[in-house]
């Protein structure tokens, strides 16, 4: 019997279920909360956050319900940014907008797509997963966020890979630090967008045609960075925005730097400074390599306590006599003889895993009766990077010394064991942080080289990096790479991919590190003479020239200009004929650095970056922009010699480096023969040849005659390029007499900089900018008024400006606006 009370009852049953049904079909706008900075909800066994960190940034966090996400991040820098931006629901989807995104976020499975404001697709998320996992006995997560990507869509980055590519599509990486692979978990796209995983564990990238994926052994829960910058510039603008700009380097940095493993004497490097003098050919930076310091059991005590080096202020005296700058190895472990090594065991600072060198003694393989003993240290600890500053001050900087070469800043580990990632770091397991260890060790010297003067900017080589290490004043190089034509070839995308992560300042062993094998045969005490290695050199060189830095270095073969001969010859000619080149370019190089510091551009520009309409250049591994102007082209083959591929562990190369077999001797070649190669020239613009000034349409490959002496060089219609005097060092003469290339073809435009050279002046405002503008349909060259002013500036100054035609006008400029007209 349905009494009067059911039907009450049956009515507010109905009324409930209709409630239900209606707020299912219009989300409540409780199901998400929002803030001026974005919005947060929880989606099944999730929560998600939405960040804005400006309006074409948006971080994205997801962890397990009922649990907190609390991060400080050692990359990122920035604060999330108050951001306009709105939101609608339809269902089970909100869409936010900004002015430049729409952001769809399924709130069932908290799934992400990202679209432009017009509609475009850029990315969406494939699946996250959020595992428990122990790190040594601590409760924590692994995590993982897939994406899907276009089938045909390039991506760039990952860091310094020596796998040969340009795209990283269809790539399986375990990106772990070591020795010649330096991995930035990140990838930019050709579509003009970025993600960067923040996470600084072992990490896995794999991309597949199903899924493009991070997945990191420790993690409290996803977090990753979209961005998105309409092009590639955009995105580097908006990573080093995210993680730190570029401070600028000295200018003497620019020039050339020769090194060996190593230099075992003071005497020894003062003389090859001296023969650099005596020659006449510029050079700027020397390096003093390990052992400075004396034996093993003294590792990296940051003094000159060695004997063969018996007055270290008298050595840097000398070598700055010569208006010469010094360089010398520091590392990231000591011998248990050292100060450092003392005060940081007592306070815990040390790890305990296998690193180099594992024997007291100077000896392959190592002698493990007598183990060195040395050891690690904790860089993630800010006070024992305080001990690191302090000893590193007192023994060497105090001395005079102008830059360091941080070596394994990995650091190297040996012999690797699982339970090794278990150490006990300042920062929690070794495991959780394994991958910031470069930036830890690196930003400490940074910071407190800051903090001790600003009269010398900071220099640091190092061999490792991650994401954020461009804000430390920093260039990194590829590692103890072989001696090969597959290891130049591998150093090309290496460089233009860990450019994309951010970092601009790349560079590499000039020749390749291990170089023994061409030895073989030879009865000179180096293999320098031997045309194999004499090619191999000089093509590196080539491409060397053309990078951030131009640094010579190796073992087994010296690499002094004057080990290949005198002057005359055709293969030190070939040497001196570059390095004079680099030099003549300088005014151009630094005003490209200041670009990079003060607008985020790039040195090395894969081509996608300048070209991307231009599909043929997507995935383009052997040419590259140098700056806006240049178009590189590096022979990457030999054309003389046979190639010689050498394979290398980079934990055992010490001993695997000899094990190629002995090849014919090669003799009487003639490296004057002319050889051709093929280069293509982008579309969308002409092209110049370097050294013909013949002019080409792009869109096109076209044929180069070289010989040892040349190699393929162009530049960009629409180009300005200044060129400075014939000098022996950086700042021998001053930029008054420049000369102004200017190349038809576009409308173009460059900016002159200039400041003191070497002190952070510049930061105060202490500089000038000279802009200048083509126009191509009047061929008028518009040089604008100077801009600011710095002590020592060049009031006066005499332009020659020069086309390729052969049309030559000097002017005069004082620092006003002037035209230029060329017919």
């Amino acid at each position: 019997m349905i009494t009067r009370m059911n039907v009450k009852k049956i009515k507010a049953y109905i009324i409930t279920v209709t409630l239900v049904s209606m707020m299912n079909q219009n989300i409540n706008a409780q199901s998400y909360k929002k803030t001026d900075t974005g919005l947060s909800f929880s989606a099944s066994t999730m929560n998600v956050e939405v960040k804005f960190y400006g309006p074409h940034t948006v971080r994205v966090i997801k962890y397990p319900t009922g649990k907190s996400f609390i991060k400080n991040s050692l990359s990122v820098i920035k604060e999330e940014q108050k951001t306009k931006f709105s939101v609608t629901e339809n269902k089970e989807i909100l869409s936010i907008k900004t002015n430049d995104l729409q952001i769809s976020v399924n709130i069932k499975n908290g799934e992400i797509a990202y679209a432009t404001i017009s509609g475009k697709q850029l990315l969406k998320e494939k699946g996250s997963d959020i595992k428990p996992f122990d790190d040594a006995g601590n409760p924590t997560y692994s995590v993982t966020q897939s994406f899907q990507l276009e089938k045909d869509e390039p991506i760039y980055g990952l860091g310094i890979l020596q796998n040969g590519k340009l795209s990283q599509r269809n790539q399986d990486i375990r990106m772990v630090q070591n020795n010649t692979w330096d991995f930035v978990p990140f990838f930019q796209s050709v579509k003009g967008y970025g993600i960067f995983w923040d996470n600084v564990s072992p990490t896995q990238f794999t991309d597949t045609i199903q899924k493009t994926s991070f997945s990191s052994e420790v993690g409290e829960g996803v977090d990753y960075y979209f961005m998105y910058g309409g092009n590639a510039d955009g995105v580097v603008a908006l990573m080093r925005n995210l993680t730190g700009n570029v401070p600028m380097f000295p200018l003497w940095t620019y020039g050339f730097w020769q090194s060996k493993e190593r230099y075992k004497s003071q005497t020894e490097i003062v003389d090859v400074v001296k023969k650099y003098r005596d020659s006449k050919v510029p050079l700027d930076g020397i390096i003093q390599d390990w052992q400075y310091w004396g034996n093993n059991y003294q590792w990296n005590a940051m003094d000159f306590i060695s004997p063969d080096f018996p007055d270290a202020k008298k050595m840097i005296n000398d070598i700055h006599g010569m208006n010469a700058h010094l360089s010398v190895s520091i590392w990231s472990s000591f011998g248990p003889m050292t100060n450092p090594y003392r005060e940081m065991d007592k306070k815990g600072m040390l790890f305990n895993f296998k690193t180099w060198p594992e024997s007291g003694r100077e000896v392959w393989p190592p002698d493990m009766n007598y183990p060195s003993g040395v050891r690690v240290y904790d860089a993630y600890n800010p006070e024992a990077r305080d001990i690191y500053w302090k000893y590193l001050n007192k023994g060497v900087f105090s001395l005079g010394v102008d830059s360091w070469w941080m070596d394994s800043t990995e650091p190297d580990h040996l012999s690797q064991k699982p339970e090794d990632l278990n150490t006990k770091t300042y920062l929690g397991s070794f495991r959780k942080v394994r991958n910031a260890y470069p930036l830890m060790a690196v930003g400490g010297v940074y910071d407190h080289q800051r903090a001790t003067t600003s009269d010398k900017r900071v220099f640091i080589l190092t061999r490792s990096a991650f994401a954020g290490q461009q804000r430390y004043g920093a260039n990194t190089w590829s590692g103890d790479v072989n001696s090969s034509w597959e290891s130049l070839r591998n150093q090309v995308p290496a460089g233009l991919n860990f450019t994309l992560t951010g970092n601009p300042n790349f560079n590499s062993d000039i020749g390749g590190f291990f170089a023994g094998t061409y030895k073989k045969g030879w009865n000179e005490s180096s293999g320098s003479k031997n045309p194999m290695f004499q090619e191999l050199y000089v093509r590196w060189l080539q491409y060397g020239t053309f990078t951030p830095m131009m640094r010579s270095h190796g073992t087994d073969v010296p690499r002094e200009i004057y080990q290949f001969g005198k002057k005359g010859d055709v293969v030190y000619d070939a040497i001196e004929k570059f390095i004079r080149l680099r030099y003549s370019m300088l005014p151009y190089i630094y005003s490209v650095s200041w670009d990079v510091s003060k607008n985020q551009s790039s040195f090395m520009r894969p081509l996608a970056m300048d070209f991307s309409s231009d599909k043929k250049v997507w995935d383009i591994n052997n040419e590259y922009m140098f700056g806006k102007a240049f178009l590189v082209a590096p022979v990457l083959k030999a054309q003389y010699t046979p190639e010689k591929i050498v394979k290398t562990d980079e934990n055992e190369g010490w001993n695997k480096k000899d094990e190629i077999k002995k090849e014919n001797s090669v003799s009487n070649i003639d490296f004057t023969e002319n050889k051709t190669v093929k280069v293509y020239l982008p579309s969308g613009t002409v092209w110049y040849d370097y050294w013909t000034d013949v002019k080409y349409n792009g869109g096109q490959e076209i044929e180069k005659t070289v010989n040892i002496q040349s190699m393929p060089l162009y530049v960009k219609g629409g180009s300005i390029i200044p060129f400075g005097p014939d000098v022996q060092y950086a700042t021998e003469k001053k930029w008054d007499n420049l000369i102004l290339k200017v190349y038809p073809g576009s409308d173009g435009d460059f900016v002159l900089y200039e400041d003191e050279f070497d002190n952070y002046n510049y930061e105060k405002g202490d500089y000038t900018e000279i802009p200048m503008y083509w126009n191509d349909k009047s061929h008028t060259l518009t040089i604008e008024a100077r801009k600011g002013k710095y002590k020592g500036m060049i009031d006066k100054r005499n332009f020659a400006i020069v086309l390729p035609n052969g049309q030559q006008k000097t002017v005069d400029y004082s620092g006003k606006s002037m035209k230029v007209v060329m017919k």
